[in-house]
């Protein structure tokens, strides 16, 4: 077909459609101006996953649980189907394409994440509630699969991992500025905070925990002495104001902790700091805490500072475990965790069925005046207790497992690369991982779109990294 011939259908197709597309509006059907977008959006999926892979990053923190509209499912939209497809469709490539690199499925962080999927399937099988641990394991794969072993053929193209972390921060930015819009209507008051963020996130914790997770990488990207245009350098800091301003009125203590957290890890990898002697500081200052545990506990208990408005009263409260409802429930939960674990301290009682049977495990003397039978409000607000009470002492080993070498692939890039760049994109995804690693401990989102997309991205590129950048020549890094 010549050049004339093709402009003549395009142009008769064209005026069909809009032909088609006036009279079915004329007559309320609204439907059909959809079609372009859905058949742009099938082909790309045949043509080019890596753009799915980096819209995905985009709409995650605009997507919203269809649960907040009555729904009985809880399924994000529209990430999550759109995961689901990525997932159907990787894994057919996987049979009908022999080029994908075995290299992807032999690294040990792969192994890892086999053991974790694997246990969890058991732990589905030996389940409390089959049926609830079932959907739970499948909405699993689906965050993980395509998110992990997808993403790593996704960064084989160095310019992608920016580009993933960017395209997180802008479909992030439109929620911050409705958040900042509702939280100021309300006066930037301390119970406004709560669900500011509302449809967008649950409350203010996820909101926080995903603020933080995107500040390290920004803020290095900022700071970086890269050659870049004007107008990328202004970009690039206006953006970390906004988040910074954001993770400030987010409230969520928990992520003021995670950032001091990977502050600290960097201080230790940027001056070669021994893990040794950090374990030993650890050590004496656990022993410390022990020894004077009383002393310590009755001064937490004097503690009268509830969440507040003020800054340095909102950090104060941190520490009170007399009358602050959110701490005390907190421990009511974890208290709960750890008693569900003894009951069934090898398989748990299955994935996504602590909310559904901790009732009976809470004591009288934990319950708080925001206690619920019901699981709502999270769960064991702990990722790791979550995972030993759901699937017993192999489920955490296994997600242990994968931290730790997440953790040591991350360092030894950070010493040994040669490519600087990859070098640089090694310390800012861990930073970033650190800061969700750190969260775990006091809450638990790996079960939502909103996590564990950043989280299973960043792992996927730390191991991109590992395997295809680190001792290439030197990039230039104006692509950033």
């Amino acid at each position: 077909m010549d050049k004339k011939a093709k402009i003549l259908l395009t142009s008769g197709i064209s005026l069909l459609y809009i032909l088609i597309n006036t009279v079915l509006i004329a007559n309320e059907f609204y439907w059909f101006a959809a079609v372009p977008v859905l058949i742009i959006f099938a082909f790309t999926f045949f043509y080019r996953l890596d753009l799915i892979y980096i819209l995905v990053a985009l709409l995650t923190p605009l997507s919203i649980d269809i649960t907040n509209f009555g729904a009985s499912v809880g399924l994000a939209m529209p990430t999550e189907p759109i995961l689901a497809a990525l997932l159907v469709i990787f894994v057919f490539k996987l049979f009908y394409d022999r080029s994908y690199d075995k290299e992807v499925f032999t690294h040990p962080i792969s192994y890892s994440i086999y053991f974790y999927l694997i246990w969890m399937f058991i732990t589905v099988v030996t389940s409390y509630d089959i049926a609830v641990s079932l959907k739970w394991f499948v909405a699993k794969l689906w965050l993980i699969i395509p998110m992990y072993f997808f993403g790593i053929t996704v960064f084989k193209n160095i310019k992608n991992i920016p580009l993933f972390v960017w395209a997180y921060t802008i479909g992030f930015i439109p929620v911050i500025m409705f958040t900042l819009y509702v939280h100021a209507a309300n006066g930037f008051s301390d119970h406004a905070a709560h669900w500011a963020m509302s449809p967008f996130f649950n409350d203010h914790t996820s909101y926080g925990a995903m603020l933080a997770m995107a500040i390290p990488i920004i803020f290095g990207l900022a700071i970086s002495s890269d050659k870049r245009s004007q107008n990328t350098r202004l970009f690039t800091f206006i953006a970390l104001f906004i988040l910074l301003i954001a993770i400030y009125f987010s409230i969520s203590r928990a992520a003021w902790l995670s950032i001091i957290a990977a502050l600290g890890v960097y201080v230790m990898m940027k001056f070669r700091i021994k893990l040794s002697l950090v374990l030993t500081i650890a050590i004496i200052g656990f022993a410390i805490i022990f020894s004077f545990r009383e002393q310590i506990i009755m001064k937490m208990e004097k503690n009268k500072q509830d969440s507040s408005d003020n800054f340095m009263e909102h950090v104060q409260s941190a520490s009170n475990i007399a009358t602050d409802a959110s701490n005390l429930e907190r421990i009511n939960r974890w208290n709960s965790a750890i008693k569900l674990f003894m009951d069934r301290p090898l398989v748990g009682w299955g994935p996504g069925t602590y909310q559904f049977v901790y009732a009976p495990y809470q004591s009288v003397s934990d319950k708080t005046i925001i206690s619920t039978n019901v699981g709502n409000k999270g769960t064991a607000h702990s990722e790791y207790l979550l995972i030993l009470s759901e699937e017993g002492v192999l489920g955490l080993v296994s997600f242990l497992v994968i931290l730790i070498l997440v953790a040591t692939t991350s360092v030894r890039i950070y010493k040994t690369a040669q490519n600087k760049l990859a070098k640089k994109y090694a310390l800012l995804l861990f930073l970033g991982l650190i800061t969700y690693i750190t969260h775990a401990f006091l809450n638990n989102f790996l079960d939502t779109d909103k996590a564990a997309v950043p989280f299973w991205g960043f792992i996927a590129a730390i191991v991109a990294i590992d395997l295809y950048h680190k001792n290439n020549s030197v990039e230039k890094s104006n692509e950033i």
